[in-house]
């Protein structure tokens, strides 16, 4: 049976890193994009995405901007995409936006478990 994928997209090769880690120890397979100008190649052939991390602040193009882009592609019409980022005082802006989550970095590897079987149940999980 496949494993869930989760899509990854932040600039930040330590927390791409961070995140990919913690998805593995959640038995999710990841596609991790580091440069957001390229995410429309790295989702071309993705058909079933679970969940989407996206950082909000990349050179080229932001997490608002890939936001954007994904919730005009039906494939991830059902899928919650989740701001992750350091940035705290984005919630508001997120939300209304649209992401289904907010996660703030760093994330708290003892609690993301939870959040991501809360995430995954269809709830919303804003933490700061």
């Amino acid at each position: 049976m496949d494993r869930p994928v989760a899509l990854i997209v932040d600039d930040n090769k330590t927390n791409l890193q961070v995140m990919a880690s913690l998805l593995d120890q959640e038995g999710l397979d990841h596609i991790d994009v580091i440069d957001s100008r390229l995410i429309k190649h790295a989702i071309e052939h993705l058909t079933a995405p679970r969940i989407v991390f996206l950082d909000l602040e990349m050179p080229g193009m932001s997490g608002y901007d890939i936001l954007s882009l994904l919730q005009a592609d039906e494939r991830f019409a059902t899928v919650p995409i989740v701001a992750y980022t350091v940035h705290v005082s984005e919630t508001s802006q997120a939300f209304n936006r649209g992401f289904h989550s907010f996660l703030a970095k760093p994330i708290d590897p003892d609690q993301f478990s939870a959040q991501l079987a809360r995430i995954l149940n269809g709830e919303r999980v804003w933490v700061r």
